[in-house]
């Protein structure tokens, strides 16, 4: 082998072991860099679950104190203070009258060491026994029975611990004053339990007859609605009692007795109601048409011709007006007001008095008797006579003309005429709107 190839393996050899070395110090780094990497990772996120773990003991802490505020304020709501304060009062009174009357029996004889406690208690048994009636809406002379028993027991134990304070006056150095203030104050707190107790059984009382503000306005409309429909109340309480027991519930009844009474499916509505709704659409249909020159002229005619019988959505002018001849499409009056000629004339309004003739009044057996019609002939008159009529000209004053009435049966006809009208424009309007539907 030569020396020159010796030295290029040589240095062959060298460069591979520098690139070995080189290789060896990069995945060195590499694997640091990777231990590091996951190093920080694991630190992160246990930095981010000691943040959670904070968080979440700061939320627990809140609602655990949100929870003891809720807690207190239902505690320290007025109800709440005035049951427990109760009780603590009666309580108190027990442990305060209690031992005065055991002492007080006890010094007679050992053997009378139950009855203080059979008082006591009877006090106490009879008071709850006042709340349980309460509770079932017993009658009213049981709960004062009771009440009268609390009474006297109580009354009979506030004795004799009364007595018992009086008792304590030479023997335990104690003045005439200072003995009757301690009999006293044993008197009054027996006296004070039973008492506290049957105040705060009696507003507990009223407090659940009370109840909320939406059952006080249920009940003073249960008052309003007997007041105003006791006819409709008579017959859905008869209605009630038929009906076997919660069978029928009281509104079914009310709004059967509604129908059996006014006629109405729909309560709260009669027929004058549902007559004074369809006066009023009528009206307001009149109101809602355009006038006409016409129409305003035979209007002032009417007025001014009949002051007396206007019709009653018109009024009459208050000075006397001019009056034109009569159109020739109304059959004549054969008892005119105003007599025909050729120039207009003044007309006064009808309340004027006129002068009598010489003749005087015509006796009854003299007059022509005229023949009677009933409503259908005068409808049946009237509709003939305007039938060929617009609907502005169908007015009390040319209906009463045509068929010869008075003047109240005349705006009779004119509404059943305007009844009419208007239903048979109804029907025409809709068939002619089906048959453009139908073309279209």
């Amino acid at each position: 082998m030569s020396l020159s190839t010796y030295r290029q393996e040589q240095r062959a050899d060298q460069a591979a072991t520098a690139e070995q070395r080189r290789l060896d110090a990069a995945a060195t780094d590499e694997r640091h860099a990777e231990r590091q990497r996951a190093k920080d990772e694991r630190a992160a996120r246990l930095r981010e679950q000691a943040r959670t773990d904070q968080a979440a003991d700061r939320a627990a802490r809140l609602q655990r104190r949100q929870e003891r505020a809720e807690r207190r304020a239902a505690a320290l709501t007025p109800e709440n203070i005035y049951r427990r304060g109760t009780l603590g009062l009666v309580a108190s009174s027990g442990l305060a009258s209690l031992p005065a009357q055991v002492l007080h029996f006890v010094s007679i004889s050992p053997l009378l060491l139950p009855l203080p406690l059979a008082l006591e208690g009877a006090a106490w048994v009879m008071a709850a026994a006042v709340a349980y009636a309460d509770a079932r809406g017993l009658p009213g002379w049981v709960r004062w029975m009771l009440r009268g028993l609390v009474v006297a027991c109580a009354a009979f134990a506030a004795h004799i611990n009364y007595g018992y304070g009086l008792s304590l006056e030479g023997p335990h150095g104690l003045s005439h004053q200072d003995a009757s203030t301690v009999g006293a104050g044993l008197a009054a707190v027996t006296i004070l339990g039973p008492a506290v107790f049957e105040i705060r059984q009696w507003v507990s009382t009223i407090a659940a007859a009370t109840g909320s503000a939406e059952e006080r306005d249920r009940r003073r409309h249960a008052a309003r609605r007997r007041r105003h429909h006791r006819k409709v109340l008579r017959v859905a309480n008869r209605l009630v009692s038929a009906a076997p027991f919660g069978a029928l519930p009281a509104e079914d009844a009310w709004g059967r007795a509604w129908g059996i009474v006014h006629g109405c499916d729909e309560p709260s509505m009669t027929p004058d109601l549902h007559r004074q709704a369809a006066e009023s659409a009528e009206r307001m249909r009149t109101a809602q048409q355009p006038p006409t020159p016409a129409k305003n002229a035979e209007k002032a005619a009417e007025s001014a011709v009949n002051r007396s019988t206007a019709e009653l959505e018109e009024s009459a002018p208050q000075a006397p007006v001019l009056v034109e001849a009569e159109s020739t499409r109304l059959a004549p009056d054969p008892a005119p007001d105003v007599e025909s000629i050729d120039r207009p004339v003044t007309v006064v309004a009808a309340a004027q008095s006129r002068p009598r003739r010489a003749t005087g009044r015509v006796p009854r057996s003299a007059r022509t008797s005229r023949p009677q019609r009933s409503p259908e002939q005068l409808l049946d008159e009237a509709r003939t006579a305007t039938a060929n009529w617009p609907v502005e000209d169908l007015t009390a004053e040319g209906i009463r003309k045509a068929v010869r009435t008075s003047p109240q049966k005349a705006r009779g006809l004119r509404e059943t005429l305007r009844a009419e009208r208007a239903a048979d424009n109804a029907i025409t309007d809709s068939r002619l709107a089906d048959t453009a539907g139908v073309s279209g």
